[in-house]
């Protein structure tokens, strides 16, 4: 239960992004500075909690053993993951965004047969090719659903070519960070904190969103202190807070797809808190009733889709217990 509480938490402050991005999108800034700002911003914080807890020569003796994949990885875990929601929020309000973006719920699920999972038996620990959890995606086709409803409201207001754009991008990232997140569960195996992954993958990512800021300044010049503010507020919300608690509730189930699962559907929450500031920050128009029907059908999709994965998980553990007790 406790690494489901951390996802609801986790939830609360990645919603900041959404708001933030919006703000920021609606006052003229461009995508591009919000996007590297907030992780060029990750950097000090992270590197000061990581010194201060004695941990920064650690981090970088792992990160000497495979550089490539942390360099390939946390490109997509990051990077793939926050230009397009940035370049999405030019198009759509964050609370659709949010509510989009809980199809990484289903494309989780999908991306389980690229990793392994240990499953104890009577022979002790053993890994096996994990497999795509078809209870738990026909929950999260329920998300799905609600997710469909939220852009049938958004598509009579904007044209075809900008809901796209505000939908292909979130798609996009919405396999990316798990992807990501996941390579690098399996490349640290355990030897690294949440801190500390944070942390790495930021410094990894770090020659893309330097590249990112370079093509932001020959775009649109310099950002206004109001951007830089605001990025500065989701870094450290969003990009150190959210991530960290976010990282340390997947770490929990490392290697039980099914409870990860579970963690990943938490984020489906985002999608209220993220409509709630909007309503009381930016004076967003009080979404219609269809698009209420959406978000309630998303909400339910993500406790049902917790209840299987914790149902199976459990019943899993139960007959693995029987069959040792036998043995």
């Amino acid at each position: 239960m406790r690494p489901i509480i951390l996802g609801i938490f986790a939830a609360f402050f990645f919603a900041v992004t959404f708001i933030l991005n919006r703000s920021m999108e609606l006052s003229g800034g461009s995508w591009l500075w919000s996007a590297s700002l907030r992780y060029i911003f990750m950097i000090p914080f992270l590197f000061g909690i990581v010194l201060m807890r004695k941990n920064l020569r650690q981090l970088f003796d792992v990160m000497r053993e495979r550089p490539a994949p942390w360099l390939i990885w946390s490109f997509v875990g990051f990077g793939l993951f926050y230009g397009p929601l940035c370049f999405a929020a030019a198009y759509s309000p964050g609370w659709l965004i949010a509510g989009t973006w809980q199809i990484t719920i289903i494309s989780g699920s999908l991306l389980a047969p690229l990793f392994f999972e240990t499953i104890i038996s009577k022979n002790g620990p053993q890994k096996h090719r994990g497999k795509i959890p078809f209870k738990g995606l026909a929950m999260s086709m329920i998300i799905l659903l609600g997710i469909v409803l939220l852009q049938i409201e958004q598509a009579k207001v904007i044209t075809l070519s900008a809901l796209l754009l505000g939908v292909i991008p979130v798609i996009l990232a919405s396999f990316a960070y798990p992807l990501g997140n996941r390579k690098m569960m399996d490349i640290c195996r355990g030897r690294l904190d949440a801190y500390q992954r944070v942390l790495g993958m930021t410094i990894a990512s770090l020659p893309f969103w330097l590249l990112l800021a370079l093509y932001g300044f020959f775009d649109s010049g310099l950002p206004e202190s109001g951007q830089v503010y605001q990025s500065l507020l989701v870094a450290i919300s969003s990009g150190v807070i959210a991530t960290v608690i976010f990282f340390k509730a997947t770490d929990m189930v490392r290697g039980n797809m099914q409870k990860l699962a579970a963690v990943e559907a938490t984020q489906s929450i985002e999608v209220l808190f993220a409509l709630a500031g909007e309503l009381f920050f930016l004076a967003l128009p009080m979404p219609s009733l269809l698009s209420w029907c959406g978000m309630f059908v998303i909400i339910m999709g993500m406790v049902l889709h917790s209840y299987v994965s914790h149902k199976k998980s459990t019943s899993a553990r139960s007959m693995t217990y029987g069959h040792l007790k036998k043995g």
